[in-house]
């Protein structure tokens, strides 16, 4: 398949790239050129090229050469809810029912129909650097705390696709649930973090 093809080629020049094959800064050969190495059509490399730029690997413009990027910033998370400093796009507001682990966290029946928001976070190179999707019930409320618990989780499709990753690679996943004055939850998110990106280091309250 096309997809599985462009997501193979995309590991193995991230492996080129680590074995010194091209230096940082350097251009790598033309889409046609990688595309005749690979016995791939054009389009394949585009979407290679694509994948590699989203996720810091390449810098450059679409339809001209792009180059060896600088290793992407490690960011120490100190705080999952304060607001993210620089550009953002929402990418998906469509309601969602409640399911059995969501229902729990917003203390609500399964079923029951939750507002959704999934935001992309991007750096400032405009590269993505955490998915942020919230439900809550009913209107938005203003929330007194949060609550956060971190773990992991293999990436969806999606979210491996918005982050420039492979799917099934562990990504941190921290479960952020706002309360109200009564500690009762108003929201709940999931952030979604490249573990080669982040580390997490949360203060007590």
């Amino acid at each position: 398949m096309a997809e599985a093809a462009y997501r193979r080629i995309a590991a193995d020049i991230r492996r080129r790239i680590r074995a010194g094959e091209w230096a940082i800064g350097q251009p790598l050969p033309s889409r046609r050129a990688i595309a005749g190495h690979y016995g791939v059509h054009e389009q394949t490399i585009r979407l290679t090229y694509d994948l590699l730029r989203r996720s810091g690997v390449l810098d450059g413009e679409k339809g001209r050469h792009v180059t060896v990027a600088h290793p992407p910033a490690v960011r120490t998370l100190t705080n999952a809810d304060l607001p993210w400093p620089y550009s953002s796009e929402t990418t998906d507001t469509r309601p969602r029912p409640a399911t059995e682990d969501l229902a729990a966290r917003l203390g609500v029946r399964p079923g029951v129909m939750l507002h959704h928001e999934t935001v992309e976070c991007l750096d400032p190179g405009g590269h993505s650097a955490m998915i942020v999707s919230s439900w809550w019930r009913g209107r938005r409320r203003p929330h007194a705390s949060h609550v956060v618990e971190v773990g992991t989780v293999p990436l969806t499709a999606d979210q491996a696709h918005a982050l420039g990753l492979l799917v099934d690679m562990t990504a941190f996943r921290l479960v952020r649930t706002r309360l109200d004055e009564d500690g009762g939850p108003v929201e709940t998110a999931d952030l979604v973090l490249p573990i080669d990106r982040w580390l997490i280091r949360l203060r007590g309250f």
